[in-house]
């Protein structure tokens, strides 16, 4: 549908006001910071535009609005008193969604925290932008406490603020403007609102508070409002869900198709529907566990150390999809997931081919959404010297122990950079990652392997809010024992050796939940590397203190008789 432009009078201004939309549904009105017009909002416009009635208007004195007239021109009363006129213009019997950035948001605020426009707001999303009370408490709090660090970062992301009182400020400004392709008016007459607002509200704040559906986007990089300076909004605001991002100030340019969703969670959910589980996790004061409402993938879920992490995050209350090449197995895990109190769900894959995981993966994001951890847990074990190691050996060992690994990661991690959330990515390696073994060729150049893919991946994703956690167990009792096959030797041999080294896993009875409360605290701490059992942790540290000591336990046969 083609956007209508249309002018609404307010006072002494004429305001441009854009929309687009069925007017028949939900109407979702986008207000502009400084020092912004409408056009600033136009990613986020269009994302919205199919399934709401849009509007966007320029600001009086921003755009192709007019500019007011009067010493008081730009007061918060003036501009809540424009945004009530556009409302009563584009929706006249319904309540709009309110959504503002920046100086938009400031208005907003105003506007739900008094009783100018009650009854005509239905839900208010706030991007970088306080209440000028709660920030002028704010300020006030941490000069009582004596956080004097929070008090400077933020002056010093705020130092414009008083600059714009000094006498010809706006002309300088506007003198300015052409160098960041900003219209001079619009910079000029914007710090207008500064002046008449500002100083006196931060100086004298109000006691001010709203019983309606409010949504704060915290952009962590904004260098001029931080996310400390909405430390406490739950108490003017007790109907709260609150959203972090790693993102710069202008977030509805860098990220719109991230602000478009999180603004029709809210709508959606005000206006009916279930919350999603993104919007369920932002809620403030909601009591629920640290990982509850989590989507949690993990393959090689069928047993051992997949079940029992499949499990562990059950029980704290996660969604959980228990991926198996195995579908009995991977049916069984869900059951026992279920019989927590959570939802979990069984699906057979093979994570050593492309196709299948690629289907999987675009499986989980259709059914389930994107999911918010992911365990690539899936692995073989194979020993015997390299010598005896065929193609097919190394093959196999490394389609599903390292490239198992790469297709989780690499399909999972661009889900969750494309939703903008973060998350986090649990690769589970082994204490032979760190140990070399004459016995073990295959199996540990594939888990140290999967060591050095996770340090590079956590470096690169971190910048995304994404975190990447390594696993390295030592020997831990599972399945893999009667699983794993031993090269070069006739099967009779290699049925004894799996039954020795089954005994030996059996007397260490270093049990897979004791991993998976270890992968959990990676999780939730966001740790690098984690040994898991003394042994792994020995070996760790040897193998950083002595290499040439760790060369030479290599020679020693290991291989269970």
């Amino acid at each position: 549908m083609l956007a209508i432009e249309r002018r609404v009078r307010s006072g002494d201004v004429e305001l441009a006001v854009r929309e687009a939309g069925d007017p028949d549904r939900s109407t979702v009105v986008l207000v502009h910071g400084y020092p912004d017009t409408s056009a600033r909002w136009v990613p986020v416009f269009e994302r919205l535009e199919p399934r709401y009635h849009v509007v966007s208007y320029d600001v009086r004195g921003a755009g192709a609005s007019s500019t007011p007239r009067g010493p008081n021109a730009y007061s918060l009363e003036h501009l809540v008193g424009d945004l009530g006129a556009v409302i009563d213009a584009v929706s006249p019997s319904r309540p709009v969604h309110l959504v503002g950035h920046d100086w938009g948001s400031i208005q907003g605020w105003e506007a739900v925290t008094t009783s100018r426009l009650e009854g005509r707001i239905a839900s208010f999303t706030s991007i970088s932008g306080p209440s000028l009370d709660h920030a002028g408490r704010w300020l006030r709090r941490k000069l009582r406490a004596g956080r004097i660090g929070q008090l400077l970062r933020q002056m010093a992301g705020s130092w414009y603020i008083a600059a714009f009182d000094i006498p010809g400020a706006g002309r300088v400004v506007a003198r300015l403007a052409p160098r960041r392709n900003l219209d001079p008016r619009t910079v000029r007459n914007g710090v207008g609102m500064y002046r008449q607002s500002m100083r006196s509200r931060l100086l004298n704040p109000r006691d001010r508070h709203t019983d309606l559906p409010v949504q704060v986007v915290l952009p962590t990089r904004d260098p001029f409002v931080s996310p400390a300076l909405l430390d406490g909004i739950e108490r003017t605001s007790p109907n709260l869900w609150r959203r972090r991002v790693r993102a710069g100030h202008w977030i509805q340019r860098s990220h719109p198709d991230l602000v478009a969703r999180w603004i029709a969670e809210l709508v959606d959910h005000v206006e009916g529907a279930p919350p999603a589980r993104s919007l369920e996790r932002a809620r403030v004061g909601a009591k629920r566990r640290p990982l509850e409402g989590n989507l949690v993938v993990i393959t090689g879920a069928g047993s051992g150390i997949g079940r029992a992490t499949a499990l562990a995050f059950a029980e704290r209350g996660a969604e959980v999809v228990a991926a198996d090449i195995n579908p009995t197995s991977a049916e069984r895990t869900a059951d026992l997931a279920r019989l927590l109190g959570t939802n979990a769900f069984a699906v057979e894959v093979d994570v050593s081919d492309q196709q299948s995981m690629e289907r999987f993966a675009k499986a989980v994001e259709t059914e389930h959404g994107v999911p918010d951890v992911v365990v690539n847990n899936a692995g073989i074990g194979v020993a015997g010297p390299f010598l005896d190691h065929d193609f097919d050996d190394w093959r196999r060992v490394l389609d599903v122990n390292l490239w198992g690994v790469i297709h989780g990661s690499r399909l999972f991690a661009q889900q969750m950079v494309d939703r903008g959330e973060g998350g986090h990515i649990v690769n589970v390696a082994s204490a032979a990652a760190f140990f070399p073994s004459r016995t073990l060729p295959a199996y540990s150049t594939s888990k140290a392997a999967v060591l050095m893919l996770s340090e590079c991946l956590r470096a690169e994703l971190a910048g995304k809010g994404i975190g990447v956690s390594a696993i390295c167990p030592g020997l831990i009792n599972t399945s893999i024992t009667r699983t794993s096959s031993f090269v070069g030797l006739p099967r009779e041999e290699q049925e004894k050796r799996r039954r020795a080294a089954i005994r030996i896993y059996q007397l260490r009875n270093f049990t897979p939940d004791r991993v998976a409360t270890e992968i959990v605290r990676a999780v939730r701490e966001n740790i690098a590397v984690v040994p898991v059992a003394p042994e792994a942790k020995a070996l760790r540290f040897l193998s950083r203190l002595s290499p040439r000591v760790m060369r030479l336990l290599a020679r020693v046969d290991s291989t269970p008789r």
